[in-house]
């Protein structure tokens, strides 16, 4: 490293401890936290003079709710290309919904689809580019496939020689960890690592994680930074600018989709085509429950599973508990009163396993198992994950 390289360095250390020193001075003052996107001073020199690519959707926001792109173009940023993940660039696309390329209309920058046959930026993408930004609003669980991305990123940037500088965000389901832990036969783009579906790490620390643990393709490590928050406490809620999909819409829907996900290997609904995506469930073959809705196309949801069907299931949008954990009470009880001879409550295609991580879920499912009976048998992995994650833990509970 060079003299200048080493004296730019110390001066990013310096200015990360003292804004987090002074932050816990003023502890009691909400202004004190700051996103990574909200530290301008430690993040625009490193971009000064080179050519990036952005990896960023709607939730790329400033407090002041400016757009990330808009605020790097004012400030004379060069970007080059715009990379965006499942959901798209604005953030409109359906679940599972092939991404398109194409122009952000306000810049005029060039957009790369990173979902759809094209999940990791390909050589040709990353030419001429010198370092990659990445500012997305992460939920913190292992199927939602913004981390996918990050490794994918990562990985690319790692064999291409580009920089990947993380800009970070609060995770709303930090400070606890849970759920069984993926085994490696089961990994897809909706769960990559040997992680628990809640794994309590902020997108920096988790990437931090995946280039530290060698995770990538062949064991190469990325060249990777993290622009910390300031001020952030892993066990707090932050509220968030934006809804991070289409489906998320509100606190109450991100507190419950770490239990509700699994839903999405069933043949039962959570929501999607109705106004409360991922706060209710059911199906029309669950009619011992009370609650009824019918699924319809909406703009988050153009072919909503059980498409005009009648379904009876729970509304849980009025439920009350900040979940720090999972609850497999809803899941089991769908299970229970499930009663269609002609399909099985699990998907065909076993895309359960692949959102458990595991095929023993459904198998301790199905064979009856409790609640807590389940639970203790992902004991001894969280233990083991637990020493893996503790060692890039950034911020303080």
């Amino acid at each position: 490293m060079s003299l200048y390289a080493k004296i730019k360095y110390l001066l990013l250390i310096t200015l990360i401890f003292l804004g987090i020193t002074s932050c816990k001075a003023q502890n009691t003052d909400k202004n004190c936290f700051k996103t990574g996107a909200d530290r301008p001073e430690l993040y625009l020199p490193l971009l000064k003079n080179k050519t990036i690519g952005i990896v960023t959707n709607q939730t790329g926001l400033l407090n002041d709710k400016t757009h990330l792109v808009d605020f790097l173009v004012k400030n004379n940023i060069k970007i080059k290309s715009i990379f965006a993940p499942e959901h798209g660039f604005r953030g409109t696309a359906d679940a599972g919904e092939h991404v398109k390329n194409g122009v952000d209309t306000k810049t005029g920058i060039p957009i790369v689809s990173l979902y759809g046959d094209n999940k990791k930026p390909k050589p040709e993408q990353l030419k001429g580019i010198d370092l990659v930004l990445f500012d997305i609003q992460d939920v913190g669980v292992r199927f939602y496939t913004y981390i996918s991305t990050l490794t994918y990123v990562m990985e690319a940037g790692a064999e291409n020689n580009v920089e990947v500088l993380v800009l970070d965000r609060p995770n709303p389901h930090d400070g606890y960890i849970d759920g069984p832990v993926l085994k490696e036969k089961f990994s897809s783009f909706v769960g990559m690592h040997k992680v628990p579906v809640v794994y309590g790490l902020t997108m920096g620390e988790y990437g931090k994680m995946v280039n530290g643990e060698k995770w990538l393709k062949n064991g190469v490590q990325a060249k990777y930074k993290v622009i910390p928050m300031l001020g952030y406490h892993k066990k707090q809620r932050y509220e968030m600018l934006d809804k991070p999909s289409p489906n998320l819409p509100n606190d109450q829907s991100i507190n419950l989709y770490p239990s509700l996900c699994f839903f999405e290997g069933t043949q039962v609904s959570v929501g999607r085509g109705t106004d409360l995506p991922f706060q209710i469930y059911g199906s029309p073959w669950t009619k011992n429950f009370q609650y009824q809705f019918t699924p319809k196309p909406t703009a988050g949801a153009k072919d909503p599973f059980l498409n005009g069907k009648q379904c009876f299931g729970e509304n849980l949008s009025t439920y009350s508990k900040d979940l720090r954990e999972l609850n497999l009470e809803w899941l089991i009880k769908a299970y229970k009163n499930y009663n269609n001879p002609q399909q099985d409550f699990f998907l065909k295609n076993l895309f359960f396993d692949k959102l458990a991580g595991t095929d023993e879920l459904r198998k301790q499912i199905i064979s009856g198992k409790s609640e807590k009976e389940i639970k203790a048998s992902w004991k001894n992995d969280l233990e083991a994950f637990e020493k893996v994650r503790v060692k890039y833990v950034m911020y303080e509970d």
